[in-house]
């Protein structure tokens, strides 16, 4: 259900096999781990646990949560005495969105009967924040674009980012923002770094980065432009519903074949926020929030 793949020393990379590819990490010292996210269910979540405390032999100090999306978030309540940390605005979302969003889940899913949102106790509004762990520094950054309130987290010493959703294999901005997911991802591409985690999809080398930090910032202009072209018809969703994801440089079996659906909600997503309207097609569309 749960891979794992060693970073850097004493770095790990955690891979959901059931839901989006998506990542967590674990940074060790000699006395204590941290966490990066946690995964989508509670078994994933529990299985990192036992990597760490099992096979590491320490216990989890500290969990970062990159944003506040479940599939990041929810996992928090598995680590008890852990402290969490993150931005100021994911844990005012959590708060808000968060807490009802998992009754709602828990209503129609018996997995998540056992979870509850545990809030961050440490946050940041802007500039930094660090933490050490052994001899490495983790420094915790502002990386907007998929969520206002993404984060990375950059492990100096190794040069290893983990840089949250803002960087996946699939961009994907329905709940966030597309000029400051490109900020970002040049942010990312200027970084010097050894290897990227994104916050879905396998570890990104050093000789990869550049290249898919060009690919994902071609890959928003490319919709940009196509939203733009719809925005001139009649009914621009019916253009965008010929706007493929491998005409946009993307292919169709990302993310577990997740990527066309995606693409979609980010060409919808797009036109809502440059025009403030859905788009309108010839014939009743139902368009998904």
């Amino acid at each position: 259900m749960v891979q794992h793949e060693r970073v850097a020393d004493n770095v790990y990379m955690f891979q959901s096999e059931v839901y989006a590819h998506v990542t967590s990490g674990v940074i060790a010292g000699p006395d204590m781990a941290v966490v990066i996210d946690t995964l989508a269910y509670p078994e994933e979540t529990l299985a990192i646990r036992d990597f760490v405390e099992q096979e590491l032999q320490v216990p989890v100090r500290y969990v970062i949560n990159t944003h506040y999306h479940a599939d990041h978030t929810w996992g928090n309540c598995f680590f008890p005495g852990a402290t969490i940390l993150s931005s100021a605005l994911c844990r005012q979302l959590l708060e808000e969105k968060g807490i009802p969003a998992l009754e709602s889940a828990k209503s129609d899913n018996a997995i998540f009967r056992q979870t509850k949102i545990v809030l961050p106790q440490v946050t940041f509004e802007s500039g930094e924040l660090g933490i050490q762990v052994g001899k490495k520094t983790l420094r915790m950054f502002p990386l907007p674009g998929h969520s206002a309130d993404g984060i990375g987290v950059f492990v100096e010493s190794d040069r290893v980012l983990f840089a949250g959703d803002v960087l996946m294999s699939v961009p994907y901005l329905v709940d966030g923002d597309i000029e400051e997911m490109t900020e970002s991802l040049k942010t990312i591409g200027k970084m010097g770094m050894e290897n990227v985690v994104q916050g879905h999809g396998d570890i990104i080398l050093r000789g990869e980065i550049e290249g898919v930090v060009k690919n994902n910032r071609d890959y928003l202009a490319a919709i940009k432009r196509a939203v733009r072209k719809a925005n001139r018809r009649k009914y621009p969703l019916d253009l965008l519903d010929t706007v493929d994801v491998e005409s946009c440089g993307k292919g169709r079996v990302l993310l577990g074949g997740l990527a066309p659906e995606l693409h979609r909600r980010n060409l919808i997503a797009l036109y809502r926020a440059l025009y403030e309207e859905d788009p309108l097609g010839s014939e009743e569309y139902f368009v998904e929030e």
